[in-house]
């Protein structure tokens, strides 16, 4: 950080400070709290936010809403201690500030990023596959939440990639719970999350061992047509992938080959995106 703006940071906060320096009145000593301007308050606390102080920020932030809520500069306030909040990891604390601020002030010029932030809270707490998703489900409620109020704002794009990965995620969770069912011999329980993977997480990375699961349990099933539709439509959309090799292998070892029934469910869900 350059010297004129450590030397305004300073200053600043001198200023604020001695908003709050307690004054002895009288013989009975009472303390008397003495106002700061609305200005200084706010730009202290930004200079403190850029400076990565977020605690202190977030204390400046509230004091402009505290002592000046009904100024121009509370709202943004609001939101700026909230986004203090998140930077401190306090996610909980900044949901609870962002929907305040999203009851309080529905129609402000900042309530899309209110919703892109709370997203992100939600984003930032995704835990890896082996844990409980709700949060995963969450962040994507939020990410869908922008897209559907905002979607032309500036925070549209980055909740597009954000779904995208979201969505990548709850479909690698289904596949584990799946794969573990596999391994137990509980094939229809695990079908049953190789399908939800397939209609409604067809588009993400994990289509293609899905439709090569299907293949396996329904084989071990002796379900061959629905077997025969996983496979010839992981290798029509997926020539190359070695899903497609393991799945035309274990045809040949039952002495079928990949053939697409059209009744199928596996085709009806891929035609309903295609």
């Amino acid at each position: 950080m350059s010297t004129p703006n450590l030397h305004s940071l300073a200053t600043r906060i001198a200023i604020v400070g001695a908003a709050f320096l307690l004054a002895a009145c009288g013989s009975d000593k009472k303390e008397t709290y003495v106002e700061a301007p609305v200005e200084e308050l706010y730009n202290a606390a930004t200079d403190l936010l850029i400076a990565e102080s977020y605690t202190a920020a977030g204390r400046l932030f509230d004091e402009v809403d505290r002592q000046h809520p009904y100024s121009v500069w509370a709202a943004k306030a609001e939101l700026m201690s909230a986004y203090a909040q998140y930077e401190r990891n306090k996610f909980d604390d900044s949901i609870a500030s962002l929907d305040r601020f999203i009851q309080l002030h529905p129609g402000n010029r900042d309530a899309p990023y209110a919703y892109y932030l709370k997203a992100l809270c939600y984003y930032e707490q995704i835990e890896d596959v082996g844990r409980d998703q709700e949060t995963t489900r969450k962040a994507l409620d939020g990410l869908q939440e922008v897209l559907r109020r905002y979607p032309d704002s500036v925070y549209a794009r980055d909740a597009r990639v954000k779904i995208d990965l979201t969505r990548d995620h709850l479909a690698g969770k289904e596949m584990e719970i799946g794969r573990w069912y596999l391994q137990q011999g509980q094939y229809v329980a695990a079908i049953n999350r190789f399908r939800r993977v397939i209609e409604v997480y067809q588009t993400t990375s994990h289509a293609p061992e899905a439709l090569e699961r299907l293949t396996e349990a329904y084989l071990a099933l002796g379900i061959r047509d629905e077997a025969q539709t996983a496979a010839a439509v992981l290798g029509y959309n997926f020539p190359g992938s070695k899903w497609y090799k393991d799945s035309y292998e274990l045809l040949q070892e039952a002495h079928v080959a990949p053939q697409e029934d059209k009744g199928s469910w596996i085709s009806q869900a891929w035609k309903s995106l295609f």
